[in-house]
């Protein structure tokens, strides 16, 4: 097994790096909306469909909402990210709460709606980032960074120390030992691309711009956690354990995109809203 994760994940870095560093926005788009049909035709299954025709459509229907987005100029908007964050929030809730209303989400269909709202999302928080004037590319692998950093963290402090279960009903094996140690983890990589930041762009950052890091990191993180939760959670409720496996030792692409899910647009909207002048 871990053979196989270690040659995956040698697989997939170069790709998803040199996505990132090297693609323009126009061919970025196709790149990630590629990574989001594949999402969606996971995520037909996890709602109960397992007939491939469904799900190939599904995942058509998934492409053709986010190019009706980029036809419409809307990829920039920032009203889909306040839905999605609204969203969120209530994900946590229904985390939190799990069982007491899955009459709510746990039919087929209104678990293929709720994929639009995870998935698309994701698309136009990655757009967006990338978009940026300044310093695209490293706000999005700071925001897989944190991502990354997260769930590496979690690993080893749940593993150390995990006593306290964060939500047994969905996922037993998380522990909030886990979630502070990658808080931690995230917390020392803010810091440590504050300095960074502020030798590539010859500014010094002022405390206000250092606890605005600093905040929006911790919301990123917590957010990440919860879109891991929500896959774990409709996992659970389907019965099985990974999206699919397309990716030998890893699953399949939701179950390694599933905090992106929350993180990117999270972080895109907090971006937005702080409007910070980083100028390189």
């Amino acid at each position: 097994m871990l053979k196989q994760r270690l040659i995956t994940a040698l697989i997939l870095a170069p790709i998803m790096i040199g996505g990132i560093f090297f693609l323009p926005v126009p061919q970025f788009m196709i790149f990630i909306a590629a990574i989001a049909a594949l999402g969606a035709w996971e995520w037909a299954n996890l709602s109960g469909f397992s007939n491939q025709l469904v799900r190939v459509g599904y995942a058509g229907v998934i492409s053709l909402a986010i190019y009706a987005l980029h036809y419409l100029d809307m990829e920039q908007d920032p009203e889909l990210l306040y839905g999605a964050f609204i969203w969120w929030i209530v994900a946590f809730i229904l985390v939190r709460t799990h069982p007491k209303f899955v009459g709510l989400w746990g039919s087929p269909i209104v678990r293929l709606l709720l994929g639009v709202v995870i998935i698309v999302p994701m698309w136009v928080g990655f757009v967006q980032l990338k978009s940026y004037p300044e310093l695209n590319t490293y706000l999005v692998l700071y925001v897989m960074a944190i991502v990354w950093g997260a769930d590496v963290g979690a690993y080893f402090a749940g593993r150390r120390f995990g006593k306290n279960k964060l939500a047994p009903k969905v996922s037993p094996g998380k522990s909030w030992e886990g979630v502070y140690g990658g808080l931690l983890t995230t917390l020392a990589i803010a810091v440590a691309s504050g300095f960074w930041l502020q030798d590539k762009t010859m500014q010094t950052f002022d405390i206000e711009q250092w606890i605005t890091l600093l905040i929006v990191t911790v919301v990123v993180t917590g957010a990440s956690v919860v879109g891991d939760l929500v896959e774990s959670m409709v996992k659970r409720h389907r019965g099985i354990k990974d999206s699919s496996n397309l990716l030998p030792g890893h699953g399949g692409v939701m179950d390694r995109i599933d905090s992106m899910t929350s993180a990117l647009p999270v972080f895109a909207l907090a971006l937005s809203l702080v409007g910070w002048d980083l100028k390189l």
